[in-house]
């Protein structure tokens, strides 16, 4: 059998260039120089990730970024130069395609939600393990998001707080009807003529409408009506 060791080179270095087309790019900026390192030999270390500059500060930071056209920027907030949550504004701005994940010990809500209003996909603290920092990466890479767990329970916190339940409201077929005439302006008599039933009747079928809809006027019920969308 005759063997091509100058052939079987040039595939596998193919293949390896091909490989590293597919790996995600990833930007480090943090300050503390042993974390720092500590990031850098993750990434170097695993398989389909590749190192696009390390900086201890932001400054020149979108020539940076332009220079490196990272996948992924692992962010810290506390930061030389603008801090890590004005620095996402402006890459998002530039370049929304980027994704960024911060990283800090702290956990204040204001840090957080400031990121994430900036931006930001992720949001985890520094002694997170080393694969999920890998994991958190690959995640934010492919559109997603990604917390740690302590932080997760801070936004769900958060969002049920400001968030109430979304009301559920079921109304028959005839109370939709009735409902849509008190919309267009119609009053009950002209309601009554319109659908063929008895003052009386009408008025029982918004009396229910008006406790359904937790209103206590013609002008609230309006009002909520369009707002919900029912009819």
């Amino acid at each position: 059998m005759i063997e091509y060791p100058e052939l079987a080179i040039a595939t596998n270095t193919k293949h390896q260039q091909l490989a590293a087309m597919n790996n995600l790019r990833i930007s480090i900026y943090e300050d503390n120089r042993k974390y720092r390192e500590s990031l850098e030999f993750t990434i170097l270390m695993a398989e389909g990730f590749d190192l696009y500059g390390s900086y201890a500060d932001t400054r020149h930071l979108l020539d940076r970024i332009l220079e490196n056209n990272p996948d992924v920027v692992l962010m810290d907030i506390n930061i030389p130069g603008i801090n890590g949550i004005e620095a996402v504004l402006e890459i998002k701005k530039r370049f929304p395609h980027i994704q960024v994940c911060m990283q800090t010990v702290f956990e204040e809500d204001d840090k957080i939600f400031a990121s994430l209003c900036a931006g930001a996909s992720g949001y985890i603290l520094k002694n997170t393990a080393a694969e999920k920092i890998l994991q958190a990466i690959r995640e934010v890479a492919d559109g997603g998001a990604f917390f740690t767990p302590s932080i997760a329970q801070k936004v769900l916190t958060n969002f049920q707080l400001r968030h109430k339940a979304a009301e559920f409201i079921e109304l028959s077929d005839r109370e939709k009807e009735i409902l849509k005439w008190l919309v267009d302006g119609l009053s009950y008599k002209m309601i009554a003529d319109k659908v063929n039933l008895s003052f009386h009747t009408i008025h029982t079928h918004l009396r229910n409408i008006y406790e359904k809809l937790h209103v206590n006027s013609k002008g609230e019920a309006i009002s909520k009506a369009l707002k919900q969308k029912l009819i």
